[in-house]
């Protein structure tokens, strides 16, 4: 003992507390500013909106397909949409019609 009444410590013992203040320091500076630290919430608040945004679109879109698909359903088909979708992907035309092509200026 010291005149202080404190223990002289020994190196094992300096070099493991080093340890663990370095192992300390390392935690809190993760904490701070690793991929989920405090300075990466704004990051991840922003980055969640758009995910939102994204799937509000997609889930539109996704009811749009869906009415179709009840639209061309074989057994309730659509004759709106069958006829539409002919006359557009396999160039069907009836021999009484008349195509006028229209240009955009």
């Amino acid at each position: 003992m010291t005149r202080e009444g404190h223990k002289l410590a020994l190196p094992r013992e300096q070099f493991t507390q080093g340890l663990a203040l370095v192992v300390l320091l390392a935690l809190a500076g993760l904490s701070l500013m690793g991929p989920d630290g405090v300075l990466a919430w704004g990051e991840n608040a922003r980055l969640l909106d758009q995910r939102k945004a994204r799937i509000e679109a997609l889930e539109e879109r996704r009811g749009e397909l869906q009415s179709q698909v009840a639209a061309l359903d074989p057994d309730h088909a659509d004759p709106d949409m069958v006829s539409e979708l002919l006359r557009k992907n396999l160039n069907v035309v009836r021999p009484d019609e008349v195509i006028l092509p229209i240009t955009n200026p």
